[in-house]
């Protein structure tokens, strides 16, 4: 039998911070649909406290988690209704923390994980265009830490929120401060806290940025060196270090990397400028010192950087990888930091060019989208050690029931497309672009497909599921092809009996 005293114990702080933030209550974007079931006996759970998990490599340790899927797919426990954006929710504890945009405000939004219901909410005005014409809403997602949430919105504004009550800790609006340029898509990295630090790829410049009169005079100044990457006091907002370097901010987010039995941060910078530039960053975090700057990308203007750094472990190795060029990318790199930091290529190939999902490292293999778009995106496996393609797959299937909300008399042709993946009890999760939701089991053999599930229709489903307590929260982005949802997080029941 387990210790009862420390069972006590915890039911009491779980308590003590249920008290401290309030009682959670519904509201009018939420529908509950039914409770979860008991977690099995034994079961291993974590947080998903920032935007690629825990360990910053899209997997996580829960187990057991349901296989076979009822009719239909996993049971819906909540939804709520979401505004704009392109984010993930975080979770920790019982807290499960959203961003997104509502009436032209950055909105917060802290849940209760197993309910939907609502702690607390917080919102700031904020004036961004997409200038292609997509989401309006932030593309950052929210960062839990040491009872913090992190948020990084649109127009670069830097915000720390008390995760228990909701108060605003401190703000840093850098889009001012450090002179950063809208780009492509706004700011989109998700910050990284370490230790007591929130670092932040910034991409600031050295001049503002009114008034240009030609494509010209904003190269010029998008070329300018500024604060590249910097780090901030967790708990003043203070700046603590700062990277000047002319590599502007992507749209990968930070991650930390054992490399030589030293913690590292490792940053994929690079924005909007003319010609292109940017790569791989080397950073000690506690100091600010950079190592190593390792240029991948190439000089054609139109491109964005989505896909994070990929750590190899024990190998002091590093993925990076880009889909651009349109139809003639670089494709993706690895690289080796020796003992004093600096990296050198290892091989390079054209055949994992990831949009914007970070690749998935396994047993010494890369699996991973690779394709700029819908038409030439592909499902493959890569030997991390050599580079060389082991294969790829299209996973394919005729949907009837889609047919008949289009009005279609032949079954319509659906696929993963641009999708996600989550590796997770020995196997790997795979959210389509278009609401499917499969079970695969990959090996440098093959792909095999265990179960497949259309939790809706919708298109730009483009965000990275998240898995905590055994619980999957889902991103619908845009509304459903049956007119009859709009863009929400749904949280699924994937705890096994």
């Amino acid at each position: 039998m387990r210790n009862p005293s420390r069972l006590i114990l915890l039911l009491c702080l779980s308590l003590a911070d249920m008290c401290a933030a309030g009682e959670p209550e519904t509201f009018d974007r939420l529908t509950f649909h039914a409770a979860p079931r008991p977690l099995a006996k034994g079961a291993v759970t974590s947080d998903w406290p920032r935007v690629l998990g825990p360990q910053d490599d899209c997997s996580s340790r829960e187990k057991p988690l349901l296989k076979s899927w009822p009719e239909g797919g996993p049971k819906p426990v909540w939804e709520v209704a979401m505004g704009e954006g392109y984010t993930s929710p975080a979770v920790s504890g019982d807290y499960c923390v959203i961003f997104h945009s509502l009436d032209r405000k950055e909105t917060v939004e802290c849940l209760h994980r197993e309910t939907g219901r609502r702690f607390w909410a917080r919102d700031y005005a904020v004036e961004y265009q997409d200038r292609y014409g997509f989401s309006n809403g932030p593309r950052g997602s929210p960062v839990i830490a040491d009872g913090y949430v992190i948020t990084l919105g649109v127009t670069s504004r830097l915000t720390a929120f008390d995760l228990k009550t909701g108060d605003q800790a401190w703000q840093h609006d850098l889009r001012s401060e450090y002179h950063v340029p809208q780009d492509f898509f706004g700011a989109g990295s998700s910050p990284l806290v370490v230790e007591d630090l929130v670092i932040v790829n910034v991409g600031g410049k050295a001049e503002a940025f009114d008034g240009f009169e030609d494509r010209g005079e904003r190269a010029r100044k998008l070329a300018t060196k500024g604060v590249s990457v910097a780090a901030f006091d967790l708990r003043t907002g203070q700046e603590r270090w700062r990277i000047e370097d002319e590599w502007g901010a992507s749209y990968a987010s930070p991650v930390l990397a054992s490399l030589h039995g030293k913690t590292k941060v490792l940053v994929y910078a690079g924005g909007e400028s003319d010609p292109a530039t940017g790569g791989l960053l080397c950073i000690d975090p506690a100091t600010g010192t950079l190592h190593d700057r390792f240029p991948w990308r190439h000089e054609e203007y139109i491109q964005a950087t989505g896909s994070s750094p990929v750590v190899i472990p024990g190998k002091n190795r590093v993925f990076i990888t880009t889909c651009y060029p349109k139809n003639r990318p670089i494709g993706g790199v690895m690289v080796e930091f020796d003992p004093t930091y600096k990296a050198r290529e290892i091989w390079q190939s054209k055949k994992i060019a990831c949009h914007w999902m970070t690749p998935l490292y396994y047993q010494g293999h890369l699996y991973a989208i690779d394709g700029e778009r819908e038409n030439n995106s592909r499902l493959v496996c890569v030997n991390a050690d050599s580079g060389v393609e082991l294969w790829s797959r299209n996973i394919e299937w005729q949907d009837s029931k889609l047919s008949a909300i289009l009005g279609r008399s032949q079954p319509v042709g659906l696929s993963i497309l641009r999708a996600s993946l989550l590796r997770v009890d020995e196997d790997f999760l795979c959210l389509g672009e278009t609401g499917s939701l499969h079970w695969l089991k990959m090996t440098p053999q093959k792909c095999e497909e265990l179960q497949k599930a259309q939790l809706f229709y919708a298109l730009n489903t483009w965000s990275l599921p998240v898995l905590s307590n055994g619980l999957l929260y889902v991103r619908q982005q845009a509304e459903g092809l049956d007119r009859k949802s709009g863009p929400r997080l749904i949280c699924y029941d994937l705890r096994s009996e």
